[in-house]
């Protein structure tokens, strides 16, 4: 700051001088006088310029020691505010752990009365939905199966695959013929004598359904057919075989028709079936290794009334059936004999495995197309290499129902 006034001053003689007058005039003594009083002037500017900047130079020595003075006080203020807030992080943090630990005693009580209140209403779900079970299977039937008692072919095709059956309830002796496991065409045939014998009158009557079936899970149950439409991975059709016309259809979900149901039966996705208890569906859950899925459909709505999935496998299984509300598996090694029942599930729980004996099927040479109960005569209708047979079974009450 002090050169910069120095140069100021001499800037102004430089200024001053350069209004002198040319050498020729410099003798004249009034303009000597002149420049004398000017230059005292100049002197006396100069003098006030350097007071001023003594002075400037003071205060602001000044200044620099108060603003030492204030900075010095300011570090003193910062570490006391430094340890105060350490202090105070301090006894946030003990106040925190101490919040912590209370919460934890008050959700370890809160879990211990959850953890009550959930188990409580599990057991009241489950007791609930036993008695639901219970209601629904409640019909006049206590039989189990004990053994195959005899078999009868009624006769013989050139078709491997097919299904057939009589209405389930009905007392009509009509029997139905489903040629293939792909086809929309019934042979209806007035009764199993006229089936047995081509000679017999009157001729069968051949029905063309306006949607084709697929696989040999198809039942007639009071007069209605229900079958997997073709081309659906999981759509049930509900057929009035009197009116030709389509009822109704429906949806089985739970991963119906994704994978077949029986390995050994190459066809099937849905298989149906009826017992005392009324409409049922047997398919494959999903897995590789997948077991099957047992639904009870109520068949004038076509409505699900339940699903259990049972611990019987898919993986080499050829057919089942259910009988008095049991589901029953039929096995076999290779899709060839011996032909055996390994797997029975009982969604009340009523059978144990210790109290059934070993259920074989008369050895045949390949698997059965279909195996089907008959509730009204109490028979299995069969379908095994293009012969159309009849199993009768021995049975036994089952073990009362706690």
């Amino acid at each position: 700051m002090m050169l910069a006034l120095r140069r100021a001053c001499i800037f102004r003689a430089l200024v001053f001088m350069a209004f002198l007058p040319p050498p020729q005039r410099a003798q004249d003594p009034a303009m000597v006088h002149y420049i004398y009083q000017r230059f005292q002037v100049l002197e006396q500017g100069l003098q006030k310029c350097t007071q001023a900047t003594r002075a400037y130079i003071q205060d602001f020595q000044e200044f620099s020691k108060n603003i030492s003075i204030m900075l010095g006080q300011c570090h003193t203020y910062t570490s006391e505010y430094k340890s105060a807030v350490h202090n105070l992080a301090l006894r946030v943090e003990r106040a925190q752990r101490e919040i912590d630990y209370l919460e934890y005693l008050r959700e370890a009580d809160a879990c211990v009365e959850s953890e009550d209140k959930v188990l409580a209403e599990k057991l009241v779900q489950e007791a609930e939905e036993d008695q639901r079970i219970r209601m629904l299977l409640n019909a006049s039937c206590d039989n189990m199966l004990m053994g195959i008692k005899s078999l009868k072919i009624v006769k013989k095709t050139t078709d491997t695959d097919g299904s057939w059956m009589k209405d389930a309830v009905s007392d009509s002796p009509k029997v139905y013929v489903f040629i293939g496991s792909r086809n929309n065409t019934v042979w209806e045939f007035a009764n199993i004598r006229a089936f047995m014998e081509d000679s017999i009158k009157p001729a069968p009557r051949k029905l063309i359904l306006t949607h084709s079936w697929q696989g040999t899970g198809q039942v007639i149950y009071k007069g209605f057919l229900f079958f997997h439409s073709q081309g659906t991975p999981n759509e049930i059709i509900k057929y009035n075989l009197q009116k030709r016309i389509v009822e109704d259809r429906m949806l089985l979900f739970g991963g119906a028709g994704r994978a077949l149901a029986y390995q050994h039966s190459p066809s099937t996705y849905i298989d149906l079936a009826v017992d005392e208890h009324g409409l049922w569906a047997i398919h494959s859950g999903p897995g590789i290794r997948s077991h099957l899925v047992l639904t009870k459909i109520e068949p004038d709505t076509l409505g699900v009334e339940h699903s259990w999935d049972t611990p019987c496998r898919s993986q080499d299984a050829e057919a089942s059936f259910l009988l008095c509300g049991v589901l029953y598996v039929v096995y076999s090694s290779g899709g060839h004999g011996p032909h055996r029942i390994t797997c029975v599930y009982d969604p009340l729980g009523t059978i144990m495995e210790e109290n059934l004996p070993n259920l074989f099927f008369p050895r045949r040479p390949r698997s059965h197309s279909m195996i089907h109960y008959n509730p009204r005569d109490k028979h299995l209708y069969a379908w095994n290499d293009g012969n159309q047979m009849i199993y009768k079974l021995q049975t036994r009450r089952k073990q009362p129902l706690q």
